[in-house]
């Protein structure tokens, strides 16, 4: 992907207003992926380029009230979608770029990132942007509602060797970001790579 973020913007902002609509039954996909992550009550959690902000619900309901939910997404048409959803009571919305958050650094004990990873320009730096944000031991899920195969299906492609999705690729990406891969499912109904910020 180009560092030229407007693509990214013009992307999204074209399929903000019916992104829920195109993707009516991911929501307990996602419910599930948050229950992987295994928050706690009072947790930190931000969801990077949380889009229209389907995990939201879920994240407020495992962190609890007492913890604190972030939404942060590069396109503000995304960002109003999720408002118009009723999404922004589950979570404070960020107009945010994820390669430099706004935020203190250990200040979060996990992320969430949905469809993320294929939208970073550079990997290894906005993998380690949210280590920065990370406290030591915090996790991180990188989660998409279909598996490798199934989304290149249905964009009509095919899995490329060098999908940074790839178990073989993931690993040692996210091993140079700061974290450490625990977990990875790649299946038809889901992808979810877990991961720990090292100390």
């Amino acid at each position: 992907m180009n560092d030229d973020h407007t693509h990214v913007q013009e992307f999204f902002s074209a399929r903000a207003a019916d992104w829920d609509t195109r993707f009516p039954d991911d929501g307990p996909a996602y419910a599930a992926a948050v229950a992987d992550l295994r928050l706690r009550k009072g947790d930190r959690v931000l969801d990077a380029g949380c889009g229209t902000g389907r995990a939201l619900p879920s994240l407020r309901a495992a962190v609890g009230p007492s913890g604190v939910v972030l939404g942060a997404d590069l396109t503000p048409a995304m960002l109003q979608a999720a408002v118009r959803a009723g999404r922004d009571r589950h979570g404070r919305l960020l107009l945010a770029d994820v390669s430099a958050l706004p935020l203190r650094s250990g200040s979060l004990d996990a992320v969430f990132a949905a469809g993320l990873i294929a939208h970073l320009p550079r990997p290894v730096d906005n993998l380690r942007e949210l280590a920065r944000g990370v406290r030591p031991g915090g996790t991180l899920a990188l989660f998409h509602p279909i598996g490798r195969a199934a989304l290149a299906a249905r964009q009509g492609r095919r899995i490329t060797p060098d999908d940074l999705r790839a178990e073989a690729h993931l690993g040692p990406l996210l091993a140079r970001s700061g974290w450490r891969m625990t977990s990875y499912v790649d299946e038809d109904a889901r992808f979810l790579a877990l991961a720990v910020r090292e100390g």
